[in-house]
């Protein structure tokens, strides 16, 4: 009987998949998406509609194969229960994983996770430019890929499901396309290729690039060869990933016609291979390598504050785009109208430092940019500047769109795994927002070398216990105050998802 009513539960709670709550990255009851707006369905449909089905059903990562009733347990916002791998249940690499739902300002947990054993191939014929959909066919040849993705949704979780299951063979189709560099590594890119891909040179010569030094590399001209740029494997992998991440966006919003597909996602990805781990990140979501307990940085934040620049300058191009109810300036508070033809400190896109301005009437209007680190939003909005969906998000109570200020493209850090021995402790961690927010990279580094370095080193199971033990050290304990961590602090009331990958991992496999 028991069974029957979670059953039911979760067919209401899968089946009609639709955004709950509030934006990721709202605090205002006076920001919740509007019919039309972020959070609606396929199409620019009000939010709650239901005509059009879900691109995918809501769920958690199939890795965890998470039965029904453990599908609903997961989403107990009172007790946040910490979901990990299954003992026995192995991901590549001996990677860690777990997660925790928040603590109720989303109804479902808007974060995904992925985690890949692909092979980059030759394309075929048939299914060059619709391959992305296709599963691998598991014949374990062609080069090795491993992905781990986190994908922190916004205003639901139809965009993080939808990259959760296909950023990673957007990748790996980009990166099959070329295939034939990537099995010469020794040589460098050929600038140009011809129309069915093979390369070619200036000259018309088929093959690789040659040694600039051979007589028949040379062009007609030695001035014109002599400005041709030399491109490295690397910078082209790196720019596969970038451009995977922009069809990824696009793929979200030609589908949102026919499916649900609610709200946008933060996306953080890790792509090891040929010995170098490319480490893509577009929004709040932070990776780090713990290596020696030194910690090194693998990604950069995208906020308001650390994108005003950018953002301030394509208001100041297109100050259409801020519908005349913003100003690309801006000022240290809002202005009351009794200031005007007073100095006030500002600054603008051109700026790092600040000055002071006479106020006009323009300045008068909300700033593009306001509020400081958490707080900070864009148009009053959204807090993160990069990610992917969001392509019907709007200011509230009005026709003015964000997404032209808000980028899909990632950041790529590359680190290569080939320059250092790595020991059993040495890891990535990769973490949606909901850890970093309240505790520090050192903080991490020194929670997952201690709880590593007590574990038994045979153990399969130790990097998902380590990441358990840091997911809990993050969420708290509830207490009547809410949330705490043993300093009694607030611990994170958002989504937490954590990997830890050993930089060894690809070694512990047989």
């Amino acid at each position: 009987m028991m069974i029957s009513k979670v059953k039911n539960a979760m067919s209401t709670l899968v089946g009609g998949m639709m955004p709950h709550g509030h934006h990721h990255h709202q605090h205002h009851h006076n920001h919740n998406h509007q019919p039309g707006g972020g959070g609606g369905g396929g199409g620019g449909q009000p939010c709650g509609n239901d005509s059009l089905p879900p691109r995918f059903p809501y769920g958690r990562p199939d890795f965890l194969e998470l039965t029904p009733e453990l599908l609903q347990y997961s989403t107990e916002h009172a007790s946040r229960p910490v979901i990990t791998l299954k003992r026995g249940c192995r991901l590549h690499w001996r990677t860690g994983y777990a997660e925790v739902i928040n603590a109720g300002k989303s109804m479902l947990n808007e974060d995904q996770a992925s985690c890949e054993k692909l092979f980059v191939k030759k394309p075929s014929g048939k299914h060059k430019n619709n391959s992305t959909l296709l599963e691998d066919n598991g014949d374990g040849t062609g080069i090795p890929l491993h992905f781990w993705g986190v994908f922190d949704g916004h205003a639901g979780s139809g965009a993080a499901i939808m990259a959760s299951k296909l950023l990673h063979r957007l990748i790996r189709d980009r990166l099959g396309e070329i295939f034939h560099l990537l099995e010469n590594p020794g040589s460098a890119p050929p600038i140009c290729l011809a129309k069915n891909g093979s390369p070619f040179q200036a000259d018309g010569k088929k093959g690789v690039a040659q040694d600039p030094e051979e007589p028949d590399a040379v062009s007609d001209s030695s001035v014109r060869f002599h400005m041709e740029k030399v491109v490295s494997l690397e910078s082209l992998v790196m720019g596969v990933i970038e451009t995977a991440f922009t069809q990824m966006d696009d793929l979200i919003e030609r589908e949102k016609t026919s499916y649900t597909i609610s709200g946008g996602c933060c996306a953080l990805a890790a792509i090891h291979m040929m010995g170098k781990l490319y480490v893509a990140n577009a929004g709040d979501s932070r990776a780090i390598i713990i290596r020696n307990n030194e910690v090194i940085p693998m990604t950069n934040e995208f906020t308001p504050e650390s994108e005003r620049q950018r953002l301030q300058y394509l208001g100041f191009l297109r100050p259409e785009l801020l519908g005349n109810e913003f100003t690309h300036i801006e000022f240290p508070r809002r202005i009351q109208h009794s200031e005007l033809g007073k100095k006030m400190l500002y600054r603008d896109h051109t700026m790092t430092g600040w000055a002071y301005k006479t106020i006009v009437e323009d300045d008068l209007k909300f700033p593009l940019i306001y509020g400081e680190g958490k707080k900070a939003r864009v148009m009053a909005t959204i807090g993160v500047t990069r990610g992917l969906g969001d392509h019907d998000l709007k200011v509230y109570n009005s026709n003015i769109y964000i997404k032209p200020f808000l980028s899909c493209v990632p950041e790529v850090m590359v680190y290569n795994m080939e320059e250092h021995k790595h020991g059993p402790n040495d890891v990535l961690v990769m973490g949606t927002d909901g850890l970093w927010d309240v505790t520090t990279d050192r903080e991490v580094a020194d929670a997952v070398s201690a709880y590593l370095s007590s574990c038994d080193p045979t153990d399969p199971m130790r990097y998902t216990l380590a990441a358990q033990d840091l997911l809990m050290r993050s969420r708290g304990v509830l207490k009547e105050r809410g949330w705490r961590l043993p300093n009694e602090k607030l611990g994170s009331g958002d989504d937490i998802t954590v990997f830890i990958v050993p930089l060894a991992g690809h070694e512990l496999e047989t």
